[in-house]
């Protein structure tokens, strides 16, 4: 637990707030985590932020709990008593409703935090972390989240290019008529570059507008994902025809040619 920030943010607390008159938007959120010490220390600073918590420390009660009702967010361990959290964030994909999830794991190597991506955690915070940084990702997830809503509301209509179909609604993907498995993460990175064609993004503007934070020394995330998705939608990954790589600059999403009429 001492590996943990105990640092509090030092904004007025939720009861505080209510008697200021500042009503907290309060978005319901599953902790699933059996270090029970964590757990409350994670349960006291989110709370102090305004959300619900309700925390769970095994794979069986967090399965019951999504089961019975609606939430908001899932903040997630990986190695739990009974189902583990790969299982639980499994299942989480398999449901219509789109669910954040946030990964929380002592499990730290590349390998393991691009399987939990692949799995389809929206991010992964490696333990140790501050508590200033889970909160910031919280939030992060419900910013992306509330303006991937206003851009629905404007603009609901499918996507095609490059043999691409993208539904923001459905979010789902087809290339060249055939289904393709993304992340939510690597979709929410696809049709925003789909949305500006042409236009360059340099890694830390991604960071900001796609994950919805901005720290240095994370932009090899970014890569990572450009380089999933180029696997998934590219002819040849190696030489891409639709993300491009704009050498020092960041990457674009190419402007598609149209044949020309007789």
């Amino acid at each position: 637990l001492e590996l943990f920030s105990r640092q509090r943010s030092g904004k007025l607390g939720l009861s505080e707030r209510k008697n200021s008159g500042v009503l907290p938007v309060a978005k319901k959120i599953l902790l699933v985590e059996d270090d029970e010490d964590i757990a409350a220390l994670l349960r006291l600073n989110l709370l102090d932020e305004g959300y619900q918590i309700v925390h769970v420390a095994d794979g069986a009660q967090a399965l019951r709990q999504l089961e019975k009702d609606l939430w908001d967010a899932v903040i997630l361990d990986l190695m739990l008593p009974g189902v583990d959290g790969l299982e639980i964030c499994r299942r989480i994909r398999q449901q219509t409703r789109y669910l954040p999830v946030i990964i929380i794991s002592a499990r730290a190597s590349e390998t393991q935090r691009v399987q939990g991506l692949e799995m389809g955690a929206d991010d992964y915070l490696a333990k140790p972390f501050s508590i200033l940084e889970l909160t910031a990702r919280v939030k992060a997830v419900f910013r992306r989240q509330e303006a991937m809503g206003q851009n629905l509301l404007m603009d609901a209509g499918r996507i095609n290019s490059h043999g691409l179909s993208i539904d923001p609604l459905s979010r789902d993907v087809k290339l060249r008529g055939e289904m393709v498995d993304l992340t939510p993460r690597e979709f929410d990175l696809l049709y925003y570059f789909a949305r500006h064609p042409g236009e360059v993004f340099s890694r830390l503007e991604l960071l900001d507008r796609v994950w919805g934070y901005q720290h240095d020394g994370y932009e090899h995330t970014v890569n990572t994902h450009i380089n999933r998705l180029r696997t998934k939608i590219e002819r040849d990954p190696a030489e891409p025809d639709i993300i491009l790589t704009v050498w020092g600059k960041g990457y674009k999403f190419a402007v598609e040619r149209k044949e020309a009429q007789p």
